[in-house]
C-alpha cells in the first residue's frame, strides 16, 4: 500500500482564483466521492496535467471512462496560482538535447512551442476566456554581472538554424519594461501569458461537457498498486484500469520519487490596478518579463493593469513533504515585493494588494520526469516541470493519455517518459546542502544586484544551483 501525503489548503487564495471564483459563485461546495467505483481510469490531480491527460484520452477513444480526483478544488494547486507565463522550451533545449538526444529534443522543443498556440486555440474556440495574450518573453539582465547570461541558450538554437531568439538594445529592452533597471535582453516571440486559474476552470469545464467525471473535495489517501489498482479515499474506493498521478509537487512524498525532484516555494504578489502609469512607464506592449536570477522574478501586467510578480526557490521541502508553510509566508512575500521595488523603482509608492504562495517541483535535468512505478506498470506519473508547467502540461497530457491507453507513439515512447535520468542526494544531505546552497545563492544574488562581485567561497558554493543540486530557478 503506497500512502500519498495530505494536501493542506492555502486559507488565501490566490487573485487568479479569487478572480475566477468570482463567476463561480458554487465552485467551492464540492460532494466528495462516496462509496465502491470502478473506471478505465483515474487521474489523481486536477491540475493542468490531469486535465489535459483527460482530455486528450477523450480525443483519441471518447469510449473510455475517465475520472479524476482532486483533493481540493481544479485550480486549487499550481495550475491556480502559478504565474501564468506561457512559455516553450527553447531556453532547455540544451537540456532537452541532454535526456532525449538531438533529433527527439529539437522535436520536442518544437512541440512545446506549438503548444503556446494551441493554449490559444483551444480557450478560443471553447469559449474560454483565460485573457490569453500572445506578446513575447523578455529576459533580461538586472545587473551588469548577469549581461548575456541567455548566451548558451540563445547560441543552442541560433546553431541549429532555429529564430527563437531576438537580441535587444538596451534602450529597446528598458522602453519595453517600463523600467532603466533592465539593461539588456533578449525576445522569444512564441510565449504568451495567461490568466492561469480561469484556464484551469475552462479546461475543467470543458472536461465535464466532454464526459470526464471530476470530484473535488476528494483526497487520495491511499493506493494499492496491485492488477488492477486501486484508489482510496476517506469515503471511497476507485477500481481502475489504470491510475494516472498527476499531483505535481505532493507526489515527491512517494519514496520511489522522492530523490527525482526536489519541492521549492514560489512566492508571488500583484499591486493594485495601475493602467494609466503602466502606460507612462512605456510596459504596454504586454510581455511577460524574467531576470537572471537563480532565484529568478518572474512578472507580467493583468487584464486590468495590475503587476503580479514572483519569486523562486523560497523554501525547500524535507523529505518531499508538502506543508501548510508552503502556502504562505509574510516574509518570503516581503522579499517578492522589494524585488519588484527594486525593479520598478519609480512605482515605489504603488500599493501590494495580494500576495499568495505555494509549491513546486524541480527535476535535476531541469526537464520533464514521466513513467510509472517501478512495481506497477497500471500506475503512471507525471513531474519536473520544474517551474514552467502551462504550456509543457500539454505535451505532459500527450505522454499520460498515450501510456494510460497504452499506445505505442511519439509520445509514450519520447524519453522523457521512462522515469528520471539523474537523482538529487538523499535526505538529510539534500536538504541541508541545499539551504547551504540556497544561502549563497542569495548572497551572491543580492550583492550582484549592489555591483558587488561575489567572493570566491561564495561563488563556489553557489555555483552547485547550476549544478543542479537546488535546479536553476524558472519562471512559475
Amino acid at each position: 500500500m503506497v500512502h500519498l501525503q495530505p494536501v493542506h489548503k492555502a486559507e488565501t487564495r490566490s487573485l487568479w482564483l479569487q478572480e475566477a471564483l468570482a463567476l463561480e459563485p458554487n465552485a467551492e461546495q464540492t460532494e466528495p466521492l462516496v462509496g465502491s467505483h470502478k473506471t478505465d481510469i483515474c487521474i489523481v490531480g486536477g491540475g493542468y496535467t490531469g486535465l489535459w491527460t483527460a482530455l486528450r484520452i477523450k480525443e483519441l477513444d471518447p469510449s473510455v471512462d475517465v475520472m479524476i480526483l482532486e483533493a481540493d478544488i481544479c485550480g486549487g494547486g499550481a495550475s491556480g496560482r502559478n504565474g501564468g507565463l506561457v512559455l516553450g522550451w527553447w531556453y532547455k533545449l540544451k537540456n532537452l538535447i541532454g535526456v532525449c538526444g538531438e533529433e527527439e529534443g529539437v522535436r520536442l522543443a518544437r512541440a512545446a512551442t506549438a503548444a503556446v498556440d494551441e493554449i490559444g486555440t483551444f480557450c478560443r474556440a471553447n469559449n474560454i476566456n483565460a485573457y490569453f495574450r500572445k506578446a513575447g518573453w523578455l529576459h533580461t539582465a538586472t545587473t551588469p554581472l548577469h549581461d548575456g547570461s541567455w548566451d548558451e541558450m540563445v547560441c543552442a538554437t541560433e546553431s541549429r538554424g532555429i529564430d527563437a531568439y531576438e537580441r535587444l538594445t538596451p534602450e529597446q529592452v528598458a522602453a519595453r519594461t517600463g523600467s532603466p533597471v533592465h539593461l539588456s535582453g533578449v525576445f522569444e516571440k512564441d510565449a504568451a501569458t495567461v490568466q492561469p486559474a480561469l484556464l484551469v476552470r475552462g479546461l475543467r469545464r470543458v472536461a465535464i461537457e466532454r464526459g470526464v467525471k471530476i470530484y473535488e473535495g476528494t483526497p487520495v489517501t491511499q493506493l494499492d498498486p496491485g492488477n488492477p489498482p486501486v484508489v482510496r479515499t476517506p469515503k471511497a474506493a476507485v477500481v481502475a484500469s489504470k491510475v494516472v498521478l498527476a499531483t505535481n509537487a505532493w507526489t515527491a512524498g512517494l519514496q520511489e520519487l522522492r530523490r527525482a525532484i526536489i519541492v521549492l516555494s514560489s512566492d508571488m504578489v500583484a499591486t493594485a490596478p495601475i493602467p494609466d502609469r503602466l502606460q507612462a512607464i512605456g510596459w504596454t506592449g504586454g510581455e511577460c518579463i524574467t531576470d537572471s536570477r537563480l532565484m529568478v522574478h518572474y512578472y507580467q501586467t493583468t487584464h486590468d493593469g495590475r503587476i503580479a510578480i514572483g519569486r523562486g526557490s523560497g523554501a525547500l521541502a524535507y523529505l518531499g513533504r508538502v506543508t501548510p508553510a508552503f502556502n504562505d509566508s509574510a516574509t518570503r512575500a516581503a522579499v517578492v515585493a522589494r524585488g519588484f521595488r527594486r525593479l520598478y523603482p519609480s512605482l515605489t509608492d504603488v500599493e501590494i494588494t495580494h500576495r499568495w504562495a505555494g509549491a513546486v517541483d524541480r527535476s535535476r535535468t531541469n526537464t520533464l520526469v514521466f513513467g510509472h512505478l517501478s512495481d506497477s506498470p497500471s500506475v503512471l506519473y507525471g513531474v519536473g516541470y520544474s517551474g514552467t508547467g502551462v504550456a509543457p502540461s500539454v505535451i505532459g497530457g500527450r505522454i499520460l493519455a498515450s501510456s494510460a491507453l497504452d499506445r505505442a507513439d511519439e509520445w509514450s515512447t519520447c524519453r522523457l517518459n521512462t522515469g528520471p535520468k539523474i537523482l538529487y542526494p538523499p535526505e538529510p544531505a539534500r536538504f541541508f546542502g541545499g539551504l547551504f546552497v540556497r544561502e549563497a545563492v542569495r548572497r551572491k544574488e543580492e550583492g550582484e544586484e549592489a555591483g558587488d562581485s561575489p567572493n570566491a567561497l561564495v561563488s563556489a558554493v553557489a555555483s552547485l544551483a547550476e549544478a543542479r543540486v537546488l535546479g536553476k530557478g524558472s519562471p512559475g
